[in-house]
């Protein structure tokens, strides 16, 4: 077991003048499992491929516990690396395929034996170790591809959107797996993953990453409730946290005067220009002072979300709240809404300057 290090670890690809990965200074602990997540061209993967070797750094450093394995080989890194695709030979059957690293090192054949029963008891993958791999559901595909990289009992895993390939149910199912085997092995596991809920359910921290730059880095928890930035405030959470623009000297919303504790008010008043945000639970649908229209229905059976369109500075703004169901408006609906929740001021620039813990509207005189 180890820690993971990276020191203003960089990667500027040929031909471009932005780097992939810009300066990164990241620390996981040793059997903490750290998701790095971001749109597309965020610099996640790139990172995994530097941590792994496949990638060469361009300035930095990167450690695997106190070794600095910027120069070394991916084959002497003692990591082990679940891909997108599985990479599973088609032509050896599952035991074959999870064993196969141990063959390559000589590692005994009853060695072998005994390490790829053990891995396929954790997995649940007993029954099936004499299929082949098109026998087998994606699923099922998935684990062998984990029952391999665990047999090596490596220092690091890495894993690199492992389950961007499977269903929407089970995907839920394999990720609750993935996070539960985590915690039994504790080894350090860096995850990639460009979904955000996959993300906070899974992560003990979450490094969310823009351009290449690391925005934060946090529990999910905080990441939800204290966002650093505009970025994470509207990437992290779905639906992402409604966002509201405002002069500084009239903190309004829809028309209506925002009442902010004091020290939000303080932050606000010192900033050219501010950002209100606050996230749809924060929303109060059919009570409030702001009056909008109902523009689309998302019910999910046990919450639902309403699009609230609302008149804002002279434009038309979509709110997004979550309300219990049942609910009965319609889309077409007039509705008053409000907001009763923490609201984040943020700074033009888009860093964070202060949360007021509860808001509420007053009309404005």
């Amino acid at each position: 077991m180890a820690s993971v290090r990276f020191e203003s670890a960089t990667r500027l690809y040929p031909g471009t003048d932005r780097a992939a990965v810009d300066e990164l200074d990241l620390e996981i602990a040793d059997g903490e499992l750290l998701v790095l997540v971001g749109p597309s061209g965020s610099g996640k993967s790139t990172a995994l491929r530097m941590l792994a070797g496949l990638e060469p750094l361009d300035a930095g450093s990167v450690y695997i516990g106190d070794r600095d394995v910027s120069g070394v080989r991916p084959r002497d890194r003692d990591i082990a690396m679940v891909f997108q695709n599985y990479a599973l030979y088609p032509q050896l059957t599952v035991a074959e395929n999870m064993g196969f690293a141990l063959k390559q090192k000589g590692v005994p054949k009853a060695e072998r034996i005994v390490q790829v029963r053990e891995a396929a008891r954790i997995l649940d993958l007993e029954p099936y170790l004499e299929r082949k791999p098109k026998n087998l559901s994606g699923g099922q595909r998935q684990r062998v591809a984990m029952g391999r990289a665990i047999v090596r009992r490596p220092q690091v895993y890495l894993m690199d959107e492992p389950l961007s390939n499977l269903d929407a149910k089970l995907r839920v199912q394999t990720r609750t797996e993935l996070a539960e085997l985590q915690t039994r092995l504790a080894v350090t596991t860096v995850y990639v993953t460009h979904d955000q809920v996959e993300a906070m359910t899974m992560g003990h921290r979450v490094a969310v990453l823009k351009d290449g730059v690391l925005q934060q880095c946090d529990t999910p928890h905080t990441l939800y409730h204290e966002p650093g930035n505009l970025f994470v405030a509207g990437f992290i959470g779905s639906p992402a946290m409604n966002l509201v623009t405002c002069d500084r000297s009239a903190i309004r919303f829809g028309g209506q005067e925002l009442e902010l504790s004091q020290e939000a008010a303080v932050a606000a008043a010192g900033a050219e220009q501010v950002v209100l945000g606050f996230r749809p639970e924060s929303v109060t649908v059919g009570t409030g002072d702001v009056p909008g229209e109902i523009r689309v229905v998302e019910d999910l059976g046990s919450e639902v979300f309403v699009h609230v369109a609302v008149q804002h500075n002279g434009d038309v703004i979509s709110i997004v709240a979550k309300t219990p169901a049942p609910f009965a408006g319609r889309p077409g609906e007039a509705i008053l809404i409000g907001v009763r929740g923490a609201v984040h001021v943020f700074g033009a620039s888009g860093e964070r300057l202060a949360t007021s813990p509860a808001a509420h509207q007053r009309v404005a005189r």
